[in-house]
């Protein structure tokens, strides 16, 4: 068994002006709220959720993005509302959230 049931990362990487990355897209804001979300749920630590965040996942261009193990799901976000979104259908209910998912081969 794995340590954590989930261990989600957030892409929070920021490149040099011009080039697109995630953090222009309040990818580090977004990251502590769902961090602060799980804790708050009582959904953190062993053998529950972890929230990371993480250099350049190289999915730049169809970010910000989300990648959740061992479930290998990616995923999108605009605002909170659609972390909340991932947090309660994948996380805490196993649902993935199709609207949201990035394709494996984009």
């Amino acid at each position: 068994m794995s340590y954590f049931k989930h261990h989600v990362f957030f892409c929070c990487n920021q490149r040099e002006p011009g080039n697109t990355c995630c953090n222009d897209h309040k990818a580090t804001v977004m990251q502590t709220y769902a961090k602060d979300r799980i804790a708050a749920l009582g959904l953190k630590g062993r053998g529950k959720i972890r929230i990371n965040k993480a250099g350049c996942l190289d999915r730049c261009d169809e970010g910000p993005v989300l990648v959740v193990y061992p479930d290998n799901v990616w995923y999108t976000y605009v605002d909170q509302d659609d972390v909340d979104e991932i947090i309660n259908e994948h996380l805490v209910h196993g649902r993935i959230v199709e609207r949201l998912r990035l394709a494996d081969n984009p």
